[in-house]
C-alpha cells in the first residue's frame, strides 16, 4: 500500500496535522523543557518553526518548504528542527508516491542532517529519537506495512526512544524529565499519522511525557542572558566564519546554511554584537531575541501554581490573544471563526489539565458545537460556557477562579460573558447590502454585536461608531484587541480617547486575522 503525495496540496495537509499536535501539546513540552537551559520554551518554538512552513505553503503552494522552515526556525529546537526538516525533503525529492520505503529514507536522511548540523551532538535529545526513528523504519520498510500503520509503530517505537533519554542525559535525570524536543518530535510524527490514517488526532495515543515535577525548573539559569536567532543571506554569509566569531560571543551555537544564506541560533549577553557581526556580511531578517532569565521565571511561577479545583480551556486565536486569555489561567486551543478547531484538538486540551472540572470557552458561534461534543467526549466534568466572541470569553475569565468549585465558577462565568457588549471592525471580503448598509468589497464593516452598524474607507471613523454604540449612555472601561497588521489601529484608538476622556481605554495587541479591532465594554 503506498500514499500519494497529492503534490503540494498534500504537502500543505501533513504540516497542518503537525502542526495540530504541536500545537495541542505546546505547553506541555515547554514544561518539559530543562536541556539545553531550561526556559521553557521548546513548544512554541517548534510551533512557530512549522507554522512558518504552514504560511509559506499557504502563501505558495510551490515555495521551498526547507527555505521556509530554516527561517522560520525559533530556538534551538527549531533550528534542529528545519535540517530534520531539510534532510526528508531531500530523501523524498523525485517521490511521487509515499509507502514505508521513502518514508524509512525520508527519517534517515532526517536523522543524518541534523547530526551533521550540530558541532558536538549530545545523546538523549531529540537526536537520539530521530536517529531512533530512522532504525525502527529501516526494519520496517523490509516487511512493507501500509504506511498508516508504519507510522502508528513508530510513535510507539520513539515513545520508548524518548523514555530512555532521562537515562542518558544528567540534566534530565535529575529534573526527571524526558526531552522536550524529542517529545516535540513525536508530536509531529502523531500528527502525520493521524492525517495519514484519516483519523482525529486523539485517534493516536497521545505521547506519553509523565508528570512535571518542580524539580523541572530549579536547574538554574543559563549562564547567558539572551536566546537569539536571526536569518542572514549575502555573497559574504560563510558558515565557517561565522560559526568562528560567534562562538567567541556565547554558547548553544548553531550555524545552519550553506555559503550565502544561514540560519544563526546562539545564546549570548550581547545580541547587539551579534547584530553588527552579521549585518556587515549581508541582508538580516527573523531576528528573534528572548530574555531566557525572564522565561524561567514565568515558567517557576506557572508551574508552582497550586493545581485549582476549576481548570480552564478556551478557543483563541491570535499571538496575543492567546497570551493573554494564558495570563488569566486558561490553556489555549488555537482556532476561531475562520479556522475552526477540531473536537479532537479541544479534548486534547482538555485532557491535558490536571483538573477534573474544567470550563470550556469555544469563543465563537462556530466552535460551539465541537466545544459540545469534546465535553460529552471526556471523562472529565466538563462545563461549556457558550460564549460566541473572544470579548465574552475574556469576560468570562475575568470572573474565572480556578480555586472554587465548578458549580460557582460556572455561573459566575456565564453571567459575566453574557453581561459583555461585543462590537468588531472587519474588512469585507465583497460587496452586499447587508440591512441598510451598502457595503463595497475592502470597505471598513463595523458590527455590534453581530449587527452591522458602520461601513466606510478609513479605519477611524468606523471603529468611533461602533464604539459609540457600545458605550451608550455610560461606560467605565473599553478593552480593544488590535488585530494583525491593523493599519491605522493607533491612531483610531487615539480618536476615541480623545472623544471619550473619561472612558478608560484598554488595549491589547490580539493579532486576530481578518478583525483590525475588536471591542468588548461591560
Amino acid at each position: 500500500m503506498s500514499q500519494s503525495g497529492q503534490g503540494s496540496e498534500g504537502a500543505l495537509s501533513l504540516v497542518r496535522a503537525a502542526l495540530a499536535a504541536l500545537e495541542s501539546s505546546r505547553a506541555r513540552i515547554d514544561d518539559l523543557n530543562v536541556y539545553p537551559v531550561p526556559d521553557g520554551d521548546t513548544g512554541t518554538n517548534m510551533v512557530e518553526t512549522v507554522r512558518a512552513v504552514v504560511a509559506a505553503l499557504e502563501r505558495d503552494p510551490t515555495a521551498d518548504i526547507v527555505r521556509a522552515a530554516l527561517m522560520g526556525a525559533r530556538g534551538n529546537s527549531g533550528v534542529i528542527l528545519s535540517q530534520l526538516v531539510r534532510g526528508a525533503a531531500e530523501a523524498l525529492e523525485g517521490v511521487e508516491e509515499i509507502d514505508a520505503a521513502p518514508a524509512a529514507r525520508a527519517l534517515r536522511g532526517a536523522s543524518d542532517a541534523a547530526y551533521a548540523a550540530i558541532r558536538n551532538p549530545q545523546e538523549g535529545t531529540i537526536l537520539t529519537v530521530a536517529r531512533a526513528l530512522a532504525e525502527r523504519a529501516e526494519e520496517l520498510a523490509a516487511d512493507d506495512p501500509p504506511l498508516g500503520d508504519a507510522l502508528v509503530d513508530l510513535v510507539a517505537h520513539g515513545e520508548k526512544a524518548l523514555a530512555a533519554t532521562t537515562e542518558q542525559l544528567d540534566v534530565l535525570k535529575q529534573a526527571g524529565v524526558v526531552d522536550a524536543g524529542a517529545a516535540g518530535l513525536l508530536e509531529v510524527l502523531r500528527g502525520i499519522a493521524a492525517h495519514v490514517r484519516g483519523e482525529p488526532l486523539s485517534g493516536i495515543a497521545a505521547v506519553a511525557t509523565g508528570s512535571i515535577p518542580l524539580e523541572a525548573v530549579h536547574q538554574g539559569f543559563s549562564r547567558y542572558r539572551y536566546c537569539t536567532s536571526f536569518f542572514v543571506e549575502g555573497e559574504d554569509v560563510d558558515p565557517d566564519e561565522l560559526e568562528r566569531e560567534l562562538g567567541k560571543l556565547g554558547d548553544s551555537l548553531l550555524v545552519v546554511g550553506s555559503r550565502g544564506a544561514v540560519k544563526v541560533h546562539v545564546h549570548t549577553d550581547d545580541p547587539g554584537a551579534a547584530l553588527t557581526l552579521v549585518t556587515a556580511r549581508g541582508e538580516v531578517e527573523e531576528i528573534d531575541i528572548k530574555n531566557m532569565n525572564v522565561q524561567t521565571a514565568e515558567r517557576i511561577e506557572r508551574l508552582e501554581r497550586e493545581v485549582g479545583q476549576t481548570g480552564a480551556v478556551a478557543v483563541v486565536v491570535g499571538e496575543g490573544n492567546r497570551r493573554l486569555f494564558e495570563s488569566l489561567g486558561a490553556t489555549t486551543v488555537p482556532g476561531g471563526e475562520t479556522m475552526n478547531p477540531s473536537t479532537a484538538d479541544i479534548l486534547a486540551a482538555v485532557e491535558s489539565l490536571p483538573e477534573e472540572d474544567v470550563v470550556l470557552l469555544p469563543n465563537s458561534k462556530n466552535v460551539i458545537l465541537a466545544a459540545e461534543q469534546a465535553a460529552a467526549a471526556s471523562a472529565k466534568n466538563v462545563r461549556v460556557i457558550p460564549t460566541r466572541s473572544l470579548q465574552a470569553g475574556l469576560g468570562a475569565l475575568v470572573a474565572y477562579d480556578s480555586r472554587v468549585p465548578l458549580d460557582e465558577n460556572g455561573p459566575a462565568m456565564e453571567e459575566a460573558a453574557q453581561a459583555v457588549r461585543a462590537g468588531s471592525v472587519a474588512r469585507a471580503s465583497r460587496s452586499a447590502r447587508i440591512g441598510s448598509l451598502d457595503v463595497k468589497e475592502g470597505q471598513f464593516l463595523g458590527l455590534v454585536d453581530e449587527t452591522p452598524i458602520a461601513a466606510g474607507e478609513a479605519l477611524e471613523p468606523v471603529a468611533g461608531e461602533v464604539a459609540a454604540k457600545l458605550i451608550g449612555d455610560g461606560a467605565d472601561v473599553l478593552t480593544v484587541l488590535v488585530g494583525d497588521g491593523a493599519n491605522g489601529a493607533e491612531a483610531a484608538v487615539e480618536s476615541l480617547r480623545a472623544a471619550h476622556p473619561n472612558l478608560e481605554v484598554e488595549v491589547h495587541e490580539g493579532g486576530q486575522p481578518h478583525y483590525p479591532l475588536l471591542f468588548a465594554v461591560e
